[in-house]
C-alpha cells in the first residue's frame, strides 16, 4: 500500500465527518490481492462512476477495455513489468486517438492524458468505495497490450487498472525515507502582486 499524508495534522484531515473527504483520506494503492473474482456489480459501479470523470470539453475520448479472463490477465501480466499485483480484473484506460483526431487534438495532446489522470482517479476512488482494491500501473507494452485486449484501430493502452479484493496479508506500506509529508509541504502560494495603480 502506498504512504498517505500526516493524519496528526488537521489541514490534511478535511472535515472527518464528510464522506468524500474521507474516501480520498483513506484509499490506498493497493498490492496484494486476493484470488477471489471481483463481483460483477461491483465492477459495474467502478466502471458507472468512471463515466463522470472530467474530460477536457466533457467529450469523453477515454474508452474503458474490462477484462476478467484468468487467461488474458496473466499475458497482460506477462508484458506489464509494473504490474505487482495477481488482478482479478482489470480496467484499462484507453485514448481514442481516431476520435481524438477528429476533434482536432494531436496524438500527444495534454489534454487526453489528464483525462487519462481524471478517469483513474475516479476509479481508484470508486472501487475504494465499493470495497474493492485498486492499483494503477504505466509500465507496460503499449503494443503488447494492443494485440492482447485485441484493442480497436486507434485505441492505445494508456494506463491498467488492477482490481481486486485486498489480501489478508500483503506488502507493508512503501516507506518513502523521511517525515510524511502534509498538503504545506507541495503547496506554494503565489504571493500578491504589486498593484500597478498610481
Amino acid at each position: 500500500m502506498t504512504d498517505a499524508g500526516d493524519p496528526g495534522d488537521p489541514g490534511d484531515s478535511g472535515d472527518p465527518g464528510d464522506p468524500a473527504y474521507d474516501a480520498i483520506r483513506t484509499r490506498r494503492v493497493t498490492r496484494s490481492l486476493s484470488a477471489e473474482p471481483v463481483r460483477q456489480d461491483d465492477v459495474d459501479r467502478v466502471l458507472a462512476a468512471a463515466r463522470w470523470a472530467p474530460s477536457a470539453g466533457n467529450r469523453h475520448l477515454q474508452q474503458f477495455v474490462v477484462t476478467d479472463d484468468p487467461t488474458t490477465l496473466r499475458v497482460l501480466r506477462m508484458v506489464s513489468p509494473g504490474m505487482l499485483q495477481h488482478p482479478a480484473a482489470a480496467v484499462v484506460i484507453c485514448n481514442d486517438r481516431a476520435r481524438a483526431a477528429e476533434f482536432g487534438f494531436p496524438p500527444g495532446a495534454h489534454g487526453l492524458f489528464i483525462d487519462v489522470g481524471t478517469a483513474a482517479a475516479t476509479i481508484l476512488l470508486a472501487a475504494h468505495a465499493v470495497g474493492v482494491g485498486a492499483g494503477p500501473v504505466t509500465s507496460f507494452s503499449r503494443a503488447a497490450a494492443a494485440v492482447v485486449l485485441q484493442l480497436p484501430d486507434g485505441w492505445r493502452a494508456e494506463m491498467i487498472i488492477c482490481l481486486g479484493y485486498p489480501a489478508s496479508a500483503g506488502p507493508a506500506p512503501m516507506a518513502s525515507g523521511r517525515r510524511r509529508l502534509t498538503w504545506r509541504d507541495l503547496t506554494r502560494w503565489v504571493p500578491a502582486q504589486p498593484s500597478s495603480q498610481p
